[in-house]
């Protein structure tokens, strides 16, 4: 990211990032009606925080506290940790507005930075403190620099896990549809052999990629039904250059032939994995491979294709749950993640409901979305329960989300770091 573009950042910042914070008053002292942990699956009825710093300091009943702690009374909320979008895209806005070819090929860089910026706070208003994006689009290493300014207080947003370009197959991305000798940008950086392969993963790496993401499968013509493009060898091989720098992989895999690849190369998680098998899944739960399903993505293009939501579902719907389902069956790690972008930022949770609606408990919903994640997106030593020790990225919902999981839209606080977030910022 050029400091061009870091200006172009930091002229959208829009006032001060926070309005109370620990290390203004020494130690504030939040009184929400509960808290719910992140690990337990419990609302604990009159449990307190102290965040001391950016920490969280101390957790439970009537909390001895310094006597120039400052309360924050939160009164009929569930105080909870900053939930975790597992799976989004930053530099997209929903394909209703405009199309996914237009916005690689027609939104000009600065515009889809401009925008981001926008998604970012949306996002982090909406009570995710955190977000893993998995691919610019097109938008090059865009996210490197808007992650940059997010943690250098420029502008407000979650902490970002970025991907960077993305890594495809050779031929097997798009936009597509142009005359074949026309060079066409791409949404992802193209590849074939595993020695290009292991190339561009450390060319992302080196360009600032804390995941590496690759596609298992895609569409080779506008039309066709997905196939696997990239072989076993090419993935393990991208596996292999990703996990010796040190980072985790994530494999777009729609077909059962993908993911099977995808699982045999040791990835760390699998997204949508729409044609999953209980073998599949089995073999995800033993390595440890984690699902992010992404329901919320196959629930906005069915309705942008003229679904009103009234059942029966649509095909890719009904598959999507299926999958979803046979996952937890199996015992698979699932990633909370909606591949936001495809609908608005800051609609984030609508992946929680959903899954939510498809058979998970409310209580095991939002251990995904916070404990889980932290855990599949290996940030467990620092985010994704309220625990003394973790960083005090915290969110405060009206009433009671394992008994109503619509609580978790009724946002009342955000605190980021041991800043609380301004409302109206």
């Amino acid at each position: 990211m050029t400091m061009r573009w870091l200006a172009i950042l930091a002229a959208l910042t829009i006032g001060p990032l926070a309005s109370a914070s620990a290390a203004e008053t020494g130690s504030l002292l939040l009184k929400p009606a509960g808290v719910f942990d992140g690990v337990d699956g419990k609302v604990h009825a009159r449990w307190q925080v102290l965040v001391t710093g950016d920490k969280i300091v101390a957790v439970g009943p009537d909390l001895p506290h310094p006597a120039d702690a400052k309360p924050i009374e939160l009164p009929g909320t569930t105080l909870m940790p900053g939930m975790i979008e597992g799976h989004g895209h930053l530099f997209l806005h929903p394909y209703n507005e405009t199309s996914w070819d237009d916005q690689v090929l027609h939104e000009p860089l600065a515009l889809r930075t401009a925008r981001a910026v926008a998604s970012a706070k949306a996002t982090l208003l909406a009570g995710f403190t955190s977000e893993r994006d998995l691919g610019t689009e097109g938008a090059g290493y865009a996210d490197v620099g808007l992650k940059a300014a997010i943690d250098e207080g420029i502008v407000p947003g979650p902490r970002l896990s970025v991907a960077t370009r993305a890594i495809v197959a050779l031929g097997a991305y798009g936009p597509k549809g142009f005359e074949p000798g026309v060079v066409v940008p791409q949404g992802a950086e193209e590849v074939s052999g595993t020695d290009q392969i292991a190339a561009a993963v450390r060319r992302q790496i080196a360009a600032g990629a804390d995941w590496v993401k690759l596609y298992a499968d895609y569409r080779w013509r506008p039309g066709e039904d997905s196939r696997a493009t990239l072989s076993l060898d090419e993935i393990k091989a991208a596996v292999a250059a990703a996990h010796d720098a040190g980072r985790p992989v994530a494999v777009h895999a729609s077909t059962a032939e993908g993911m099977r690849r995808a699982v045999a190369a040791g990835v760390d998680t699998i997204e949508h994995g729409y044609g999953g098998t209980p073998e599949i899944f089995a073999a995800m739960a033993a390595k440890r491979i984690a699902l992010c399903t992404t329901l919320a993505a196959s629930d906005a293009t069915s309705r942008y294709r003229g679904w009103n939501g009234s059942e029966p579902a649509p095909p890719g719907v009904v598959l999507n749950r299926q999958s979803f389902r046979m996952a937890m069956k199996a015992g698979v790690p699932i990633c909370m993640g909606g591949d936001v972008g495809v609908f608005p930022h800051g609609q984030n949770a609508r992946e929680i409901e959903l899954m939510v609606d498809a058979g998970m408990p409310p209580a095991d919903a939002l251990v995904a979305a916070t404990w889980g994640n932290a855990r599949c997106l290996h940030l467990s030593g620092k985010l994704g329960a309220v625990k003394p020790g973790l960083l005090a990225d915290l969110v405060a919902v009206d009433g009671d989300p394992t008994a109503d999981i619509g609580a978790v839209r009724r946002i009342r606080m955000v605190m980021k770091g041991g800043v609380v977030v301004p409302a109206g910022q």
